[in-house]
C-alpha cells in the first residue's frame, strides 16, 4: 500500500481509514481514563449546588466539610418511608427515572410538571444539628418553555416553609425564562409558605409582582418577565413534586414525627 502513488485512491482511502482507527481508539482511551474524574467532578458539583440553595456555603470553606453536615436519604414516593437497602451516596434518581424497573407512568391527568414518569425512589437530604433536622432538601425537576429544569427546593424544619430555590440544569431562554438563574428572583422564595390551612399546596407563580397586602401573598413569588411559559413551568413542578404525587406523604410524616419517617 506504501508504494503506491499518493494521488491513488487506494493510498487515499487506506490513510483515511488509518486515521480515523487511530483516533477512535485515542478518543475512546480518552473517554474511559477521564471517566472518573468526570464522575467526581459531576459528584462535587452536585453538593456544590445542594449547599447553595440551601443557604449553607460558607467562604473559605471546602464543599466536602461543609457537606458533612448533610444527611443524604433514599424514600419511597409512595409510601414517605425511608429505604434503608439502597446506597444514598451513591443511588441515581434521574438515571432509575428512565429504568422501567425503578420507575413508574404518570397518566397525564396528573403529570402537570410534564415529566411522563418519575423514579419509585427519590434521593433527599437532611441538613443536620446533632440529631436535629435543620431543612430538608428536595430534588424537583419539570419543563418550562424549551426544557426541562432540574434542581432542588430547601425547606425549613417545619417542612412548609421555603429556605431556597434554584435550578442546576436548564435550556431556557437567556434573559428570559433564564432568569431561574438570577439571584434576586430566587431571593424572592426565602421565607415563603408551600401549604395552606389545610395542608394543600399554596405556591404560587405570580403573573407579574406579588401585592404585598395580599392574604396569599406569603405563599406568591413574582412571575418571570417575557417568561410566562416558564413560570407556570416552576409552579407546575413545585405542585407536582409537593403535593400527592411528590414528597406530600413523606412530608407529613416528618412533621408528625419530628424529623424521622
Amino acid at each position: 500500500m506504501l508504494a503506491l502513488p499518493n494521488d491513488s485512491k487506494q493510498k487515499t482511502i487506506f490513510v483515511a481509514l488509518a486515521a480515523c482507527l487511530v483516533c477512535s481508539v485515542l478518543v475512546s482511551f480518552a473517554a474511559v481514563a477521564l471517566k472518573p474524574m468526570q464522575e467526581a467532578n459531576k459528584a462535587f458539583d452536585k453538593k456544590r449546588n445542594i449547599l447553595q440553595i440551601a443557604g449553607l456555603m460558607e467562604e473559605g470553606k471546602s464543599v466536602d466539610e461543609l457537606f458533612k453536615q448533610i444527611e443524604p436519604r433514599v424514600v419511597n414516593v409512595e409510601t414517605g418511608e425511608y429505604v434503608d437497602d439502597v446506597d444514598a451516596a451513591t443511588y441515581d434518581q434521574r438515571k432509575a427515572s428512565n429504568d422501567p424497573a425503578q420507575n413508574v407512568l404518570i397518566s397525564a391527568d396528573n403529570d402537570i410538571a410534564g415529566i411522563k414518569r418519575r423514579a419509585k425512589y427519590a434521593s433527599v437530604y437532611l441538613v443536620k444539628d446533632g440529631d436535629a433536622v435543620k431543612s430538608y432538601i428536595l430534588p424537583i425537576k419539570g419543563y418550562g418553555l424549551w426544557s426541562t429544569l432540574y434542581g432542588f427546593i430547601a425547606l425549613e424544619a417545619d417542612a412548609k416553609t421555603v429556605v431556597g430555590l434554584g435550578y442546576y440544569e436548564h435550556a431556557e431562554t437567556p434573559g428570559l425564562g433564564g432568569e431561574v438563574d438570577n439571584p434576586g428572583w430566587k431571593a424572592k422564595w426565602i421565607g415563603k409558605q408551600v401549604y395552606g390551612p389545610d395542608n394543600q399546596v399554596m405556591i404560587d407563580v405570580v403573573k407579574g409582582a406579588v401585592d404585598p397586602a395580599s392574604k396569599t401573598a406569603i405563599y406568591e413569588v413574582d412571575g418571570l418577565s417575557g417568561a410566562t411559559l416558564t413560570s407556570v413551568g416552576v409552579e407546575n413542578m413545585l405542585h407536582y413534586w409537593l403535593g400527592e404525587q411528590g414528597f406530600t406523604t413523606y412530608l407529613n410524616k416528618v412533621r408528625a414525627t419530628g424529623g424521622e419517617s
